[in-house]
């Protein structure tokens, strides 16, 4: 079971931290948040009345920017990173849907295959 069934742990899409958490879960300053947010490297999900609320995904996300830029790289290169990075995701994701839909048409052309009176 999974501690998010019975709302213990939101999920992880779901926007639920303020800013000054989100800062702090991911080991940066509120204004480096906004820095970040100004590059346009995270889009935090905004309260009717216009607070940033975060999730566990854009948590994992300011992760990976607080890594990238561990290791040097500038803002603008960081975001052609995570582009490139959220494209690939994407493409997998894609890809493995085709190899679905391509193992269901042809378990559906054996089965054709294997009916009495099929034509070869």
């Amino acid at each position: 079971m999974l501690a998010g069934e019975h709302g213990h742990l939101p999920r992880s899409e779901q926007a639920v931290y303020a800013i000054s958490v989100a800062a702090e879960l991911a080991g940066v300053g509120v204004q480096t948040l906004r820095l970040y947010e100004q590059h346009g490297l995270i889009t935090p999900t905004r309260s009717v009345g216009g607070t940033r609320r975060y999730s566990g995904d854009d948590l994992a996300r300011l992760a990976r920017i607080v890594t990238l830029s561990g290791q040097g790289i500038n803002l603008a290169g960081i975001g052609r990173i995570l582009e490139l990075e959220d494209t690939n995701t994407a493409l997998r994701a894609t890809n493995a849907a085709l190899e679905t839909t391509n193992a269901a048409l042809r378990q559906s052309n054996t089965d054709a295959a294997e009916r009495p009176g099929a034509q070869p």
